[in-house]
């Protein structure tokens, strides 16, 4: 019996390569399963991984690879009647108004565009008045032209409605489970407190310095950095160890609990929540900061989290906690309290794997 069906093609304009997460995460991981159901990818990002390896390493943005990149995406939208749809990492050009996205819309080719991050925020909160009068609205124009616009999280999905999108819905960055396992820490072992990130992401770290100096004071706990690039927290003693794609499980299966502080703020509050859904994904109990998606519903990914806010700390069954300090809920003691067991947690995360996304 013969397979009929048309194949669909598709030209994946992403923002940059494999290396960065976001790229990684929302689009690139899914090829593969895609590809089994007749829909073929092509994928241009608009930067490549040198140019992340660039800011990873606290570089100055260079205009060359800029302007190329620019120039590349110009060529490969001359090329874009050839395919059934385009996808769309945020929108096609940065700092640009967005003429392009209406323009391969008034020429009838359908886009989808895909958000796990507040980009709106990056012009419509800007300090420069001239920012915001000439882009303060564009993605919500990027989100109006789009067929479908995919969201990550609640607080980008509200947004795209309220933007006048025709159609949104919400897809979490998930995880693969053929790649993640839950296993138990020796016992004999120094108890860890870990973090995953990038050198972007990093500064968080210094919102927890005190709690982490506190818990790790008598030698009975070490923090865990990975991806983190030379971090400098004061009276803490930090084992940073480089992320790669083919450790990272292992990396994390290492903690005993993973944290991801944040500032509640308007970027922030559009998080998707990643470094939760990873580490429990390794069956580890979770300390976050009550902002974006660990904010969300406790049977989605804020299962098994111990929300820190304040002297406040909300543990699994949501309930708050007072009189409880910043740093105690990091020590050995509270692991079990905070977390549940590890099949539970992997059953909660069913909305937060490949299968179900795609």
């Amino acid at each position: 019996m013969t397979n009929d069906r048309k194949e669909l093609r598709v030209l994946l304009l992403s923002r940059y390569g494999r290396l960065a997460a976001s790229s990684r995460l929302r689009s690139y991981q899914y090829l593969p399963y895609l590809r089994e159901l007749g829909i073929v990818v092509e994928s241009k990002p608009l930067f490549d991984d040198r140019y992340i390896e660039r800011l990873y390493r606290g570089r100055r943005r260079n205009a060359v690879p800029i302007l190329a990149g620019y120039a590349s995406r110009l060529w490969h939208l001359a090329t874009a009647s050839r395919f059934d749809l385009l996808w769309i990492e945020y929108e096609l050009f940065p700092w640009l108004p967005a003429w392009f996205e209406r323009l391969v819309s008034r020429l009838g080719v359908p886009y989808v565009v895909d958000y796990d991050d507040a980009i709106f925020h990056r012009y419509d909160l800007h300090p420069n008045a001239l920012v915001r009068r000439l882009l303060g609205r564009k993605i919500d124009h990027v989100m109006r032209e789009a067929k479908l616009v995919i969201a990550g999280s609640d607080y980008l999905a509200e947004h795209a409605r309220r933007a006048g999108a025709r159609r949104v819905e919400r897809v979490p960055t998930v995880v693969d489970l053929d790649r993640y396992h839950v296993t138990t820490p020796a016992a004999d072992r120094t108890y860890t407190v870990g973090w995953i990130g990038t050198p972007l992401t990093a500064p968080y770290l210094e919102l927890v310095r005190g709690a982490l100096a506190d818990v790790s004071r008598d030698g009975r706990v070490r923090v865990s950095l990975i991806g983190s690039g030379p971090v400098r927290l004061d009276d803490v003693a930090v084992d940073m160890r480089p992320w790669s794609e083919s450790t990272e499980v292992a990396e994390l299966q290492r903690f005993d609990v993973g944290i991801m502080p944040l500032r509640d703020e308007a970027w922030e509050r559009g998080k998707c929540g990643y470094k939760l859904i990873q580490y429990m994904a390794c069956g580890r109990p979770v300390v976050a900061s009550p902002v974006g998606a660990s904010r969300g519903d406790p049977r989605g990914v804020g299962c098994g989290i111990a929300r820190v806010g304040g002297s406040r700390i909300a543990g699994a069954d949501g309930r708050s906690r007072p009189g409880e300090g910043r740093a105690s809920v990091l020590r050995p003691g509270h692991r079990a309290a905070i977390g549940v067991s590890a099949a539970q947690r992997r059953n909660d995360q069913r909305d937060f794997v490949i299968p179900c996304a795609v």
